[in-house]
């Protein structure tokens, strides 16, 4: 008898928590695409795509060193801007592409406030989610992401999202790559039982950093492929919609051992 009231009370236990982090049930078939380092071909390749398959994204905006300022290789603010109005998430990513764990609290203030400030002279809504450059991370960066206000984080992991599991600043994601097919497939298939797929995507191509190109014929084959099968594609923003992330902090202990076990 003991027993079994036991395992009542630990059933209404996760119950309740479960409940007070989600504001809705997480529907299957959700993903998000994310895109990261701010290169040209996400505005002349991939926004015209996404908006052809009436898909959402974040895009992760930085000035990368040193090329940032060639047209051929990256967005300029003016287009970034312009994915802002087109209804796309535009998110940070420091200014810089710093790895974040190297840096202060100060550093790392100074770095988030510079794509804030940049947005807010555009009319861009002042960015809530964030991208940790080359997955770089430690428990320092994510109190300080909490202080200023973030909500959501996405790392590496290449693993599914668990809102009832994961810290909402440590969000685990698929790198996509121009090889890597049959893993993204197989990813997209965990989307379901209340756990979200992230991808993480660089450039449509990406001319200056190859080892994370991804072909824009590939590209569009994921995306006919998700329309096919009625995949809800979603910005990182989005997810507010069904995930209470002052409680998933409260209750959610960030563990950074996880990212590593698979």
């Amino acid at each position: 008898m003991k027993k079994n009231t036991f395992l009542f009370l630990s059933f209404f236990a996760i119950t309740i928590c479960n409940a007070q982090i989600l504001k809705k049930q997480i529907p299957d078939s959700l993903v998000i695409l994310t895109f990261d380092d701010a290169p040209a071909s996400q505005y002349s390749v991939v926004a015209p795509l996404l908006k052809q398959y009436g898909f959402s994204a974040t895009f992760f905006v930085c000035e990368f060193p040193p090329n940032y300022k060639d047209s051929l290789l990256y967005m300029n603010w003016r287009q970034m801007q312009e994915l802002d109005r087109m209804g796309f998430e535009v998110a940070n990513h420091t200014a810089t592409h710093a790895g974040v764990s190297k840096l202060s609290k100060d550093q790392l203030i100074v770095q988030l406030s510079y794509i804030e400030d940049k947005c807010d002279s555009l009319g861009i809504e002042k960015p809530s989610d964030f991208a940790y450059p080359g997955y770089d991370l430690n428990r320092a960066a994510i109190d300080v992401l909490e202080e200023q206000g973030y909500k959501f984080a996405r790392a590496g992991g290449s693993r599914a999202y668990d809102p009832l599991s994961d810290h909402p600043l440590l969000v685990p994601s698929w790198a996509m790559v121009a090889d890597n097919k049959s893993e993204i497939m197989e990813a997209l298939k965990e989307a379901k039982d209340g756990k979200i797929v992230v991808l993480t995507i660089h450039g449509v191509p990406d001319l200056e950093h190859p080892w994370v190109n991804t072909p824009p014929e590939l590209f569009e084959e994921y995306l006919q492929y998700l329309s096919k099968h009625n995949y809800k594609v979603v910005t990182l923003k989005d997810l507010n919609d069904y995930i209470d992330v002052k409680q998933a902090m409260k209750i959610i202990i960030p563990d950074l051992t996880k990212r590593l076990k698979n």
